[in-house]
């Protein structure tokens, strides 16, 4: 599996897929250099009157929930059913899903909506999406990553879309196979926006590759690699920024495969 992936990664370079992105304005900046870096070119496009366009000249459509309004929520749903018309790949990020009523309120309607070739959430928000008894913290997970397991095979089981619950293991679950990937660092968690730059990889990545579930997880094996590999080289959180972009960009075929920690399982 491990060639298999980094050909993934080697891809995303090659091809370079336009990844449009209706994502938060927290991390916007922090999402398109992540693309960038990682040989993506991204676009951020959330006015109604033109997502449907940038769709259909997109690779794949990322849809990311964490500052909402009733416009964005308008555009998302308008971009979602051009997505599906035209088959493109979608992934969605349910960021604080579970902490509002407003956020479930919307996430139920963009499932209503269209459908996601992935979801992906920290345990507290994959677990929201089955049932709000999960309080979230704001966007950070109350809840370990293999608490939500059960969780992501009914989401699978109902939706059909490839779902991956991410923290310190990160878990990319189909109906045949759950895989595990154990890379990245607990610093990684105290920079603003790593869920979500590592749902707009995925973007990437479902961009240039029909298996949904490895291309989920040639993204997630990337950003936690990136992590990893980062962490020896910085300080804190400021320059764990810096050089997890700088691994994104430069990281080597054996520094992928000598770092890379992960396992399957049939189900």
């Amino acid at each position: 599996m491990k060639e298999e992936l980094w050909s993934l990664v080697e891809n995303v370079k090659k091809k370079s897929p336009l990844v449009h992105n209706i994502t938060n304005y927290v991390v916007m900046n922090n999402t398109a250099n992540a693309l960038l870096a990682a040989g993506a070119s991204p676009v951020m496009a959330h006015a109604e009157d033109e997502v449907q366009d940038m769709v259909r000249i997109a690779s794949s459509l990322v849809i990311n929930i964490g500052t909402l309004s009733e416009k964005w929520v308008n555009a998302m749903k308008l971009a979602l059913k051009q997505a599906n018309i035209l088959k493109k790949p979608v992934v969605l990020d349910p960021v604080g899903a579970g902490a509002t009523p407003y956020r479930n309120k919307v996430v139920a309607e963009l499932l209503e909506a269209g459908t996601f070739s992935a979801i992906r959430g920290n345990a507290s928000e994959i677990m929201a999406l089955v049932s709000t008894a999960h309080q979230t913290k704001g966007v950070d997970s109350t809840l370990s990553s293999d608490s939500a397991v059960d969780a992501g095979q009914l989401l699978n089981r109902e939706y059909g879309s490839i779902i991956c619950v991410s923290g310190a293991i990160d878990y990319v679950i189909s109906s045949k196979q759950i895989i595990k990937i154990m890379n990245g660092h607990p610093l990684m968690g105290k920079v603003t926006g790593m869920g979500c730059i590592a749902t707009a990889l995925i973007g990437a990545f479902i961009g240039i590759e029909e298996n949904i579930q490895y291309a989920v997880t040639g993204a997630m094996a990337i950003m936690g690699i990136a992590g990893e590999l980062a962490i020896p080289l910085s300080e804190g959180p400021g320059s764990l920024q810096m050089h997890f972009l700088d691994k994104l960009h430069n990281i080597s075929r054996d520094e992928f495969m000598t770092t890379l920690r992960i396992e399957s399982e049939n189900v």
